[in-house]
């Protein structure tokens, strides 16, 4: 079987199914595999929004320090070798092929016997075991997929710190209705006597995490916005001085959104809690360093001068997002223009609600995405006419609403969310003009 043909394969596999693997079964698949994460040094990473931010900043600093690592994220934009990263880079063809042969046959062999076969979800998490055996990894940095308690990652028992991210209402037919309820699927990820890291900004999420926390005698390290001060920002990104630990860490975050700037402290904290623990050098040079130059594609990625993509993809992220081109308004008062495409199963009211509340818009660029699960591009558009008096344009594509975009943005702001699926398109997008202007040259 060729890399296409297995990618085909993987796509084909239903993201949820009737008869489901329980995380008893997921342990015996891991079993036959040889249990391989219990081999492995990882840091297990949940919550809402910022995840693969933490991820990316977490890696880059480890690699900084001079250690090798494997980070499975999820999910991905152009390509879903992007979810196995072996040193920061996806896994080359042959790896990605050697794991999906030795999973596809291990699946078969305990269908056979009785098993349900590995979700989609599931499929990936075990070639990316089968992966980090091989990769022999200092470090893995393992995000979860949905929510914690339940969620497939959720087997691995003895990771070596557990991060919890920002907490927001998101995946609700799955994990609840509050604040609360989400927080405690997410703080299921804690193992007894394992330090978490947490983004300590929300109250209701806070007692969940602390109270968890305590039950399994964890040690807490608690992240607040008051240990992390903005310097000033410029156009290569945000200065900080961090104050988490004994240390204080002056560095320069590679974004200017303000929500990377906790992202950022959980990933500083991260480190200079398994250097203490642990035992691993990691200095605050390599952790200044590894933020700098840090790179995790289409989280506020400026791709051309006063463009930018932000995978914002829930209310939270869209509050985030608004208050970033807020700050960005206030500097010259550029007007703005959005690029917008959703899932219809997103609270796309209150997404749309945010945008229109808080920040002053010139145009809107509404797209039908590539997925059943994109939301109809008319119903947004008009969601859009009713909260605006600006230009409201829809479009069938996402390259013809992208094109628009560029071609209407004057010497504004523009700004492309409200799905990944989105960022995902308009990345293969600029993927395929690089690739252009490569056989122009």
């Amino acid at each position: 079987m060729t890399g296409q043909e297995a990618r085909q394969y993987l796509e084909e596999i239903p993201m949820w199914a009737s008869k489901k693997n329980s995380l008893q079964d997921i342990r015996d698949f891991l079993g036959r595999m040889g249990n391989p994460d219990r081999g492995m040094e990882i840091i297990h990473v949940a919550g809402t929004n910022g995840k693969g931010s933490v991820c990316s900043y977490l890696s880059s600093i480890l690699i900084q320090a001079g250690y090798h690592t494997a980070a499975f994220i999820s999910p991905h934009l152009i390509c879903v070798k992007e979810r196995f990263l072996h040193n920061g880079r996806p896994a080359e063809e042959k790896e990605f092929l050697g794991a999906f042969e030795r999973v596809k046959g291990l699946a078969q062999v305990m269908a056979d016997e009785g098993y349900a076969r590995p979700t989609y979800f599931e499929f990936l998490f075990y070639m990316f075991m089968d992966m980090g055996e091989r990769w022999k990894p200092d470090v893995v940095i393992l995000e979860t997929g949905l929510g914690g308690l339940k969620d497939t990652t959720n087997v691995v028992d003895r990771p070596l710190l557990s991060v919890i991210t920002s907490i927001s209402m998101d995946h609700m037919q799955y994990l609840g209705n509050t604040i609360q309820d989400i927080a405690a699927q997410k703080a299921g990820i804690l193992k007894y006597k394992t330090p978490v890291i947490y983004d300590a900004g929300c109250q209701e999420s806070r007692r969940v995490i602390e109270d968890t926390g305590r039950r399994l005698c964890c040690t807490m390290y608690p992240v607040e916005p008051g240990q992390l001060k903005v310097i000033s920002r410029d156009k290569v990104g945000t200065h900080i001085t961090a104050n988490l630990d004994k240390d204080s860490i002056r560095l320069t975050i590679p974004s200017q959104a303000d929500y990377q700037v906790i992202n950022a402290g959980l990933a500083i904290r991260s480190a200079q809690v398994i250097r203490d623990t642990a035992g691993l050098r990691v200095s605050p040079e390599a952790i200044a360093e590894g933020i700098r130059t840090s790179c995790w594609p289409g989280r506020m990625e400026q791709v051309f001068p006063g463009v930018f993509l932000d995978g914002a993809h829930n209310a939270g992220g869209m509050e985030a997002l608004t208050r970033a081109i807020r700050e960005m308004q206030k500097k010259d008062g550029r007007p703005v223009s959005l690029m917008f495409g959703v899932a219809e199963d997103k609270e796309y009211h209150k997404m749309i609600g945010e945008l229109c509340s808080h920040i002053a818009v010139s145009r809107v660029i509404v797209a039908h995405m590539d997925t059943k699960r994109s939301a109809s591009p008319n119903v947004l558009a008009r969601e859009f006419a009713q909260k605006l008096t600006c230009p409201v344009e829809a479009f069938d594509t996402v390259k013809e609403a992208w094109e628009r975009l560029l071609a209407t943005k004057g010497d504004g702001l523009a700004f492309c969310a409200g799905s990944l699926y989105l960022v995902g398109e308009v990345e293969a997008l600029l993927e395929h003009t690089q690739d252009q202007l490569q056989d122009e040259r």
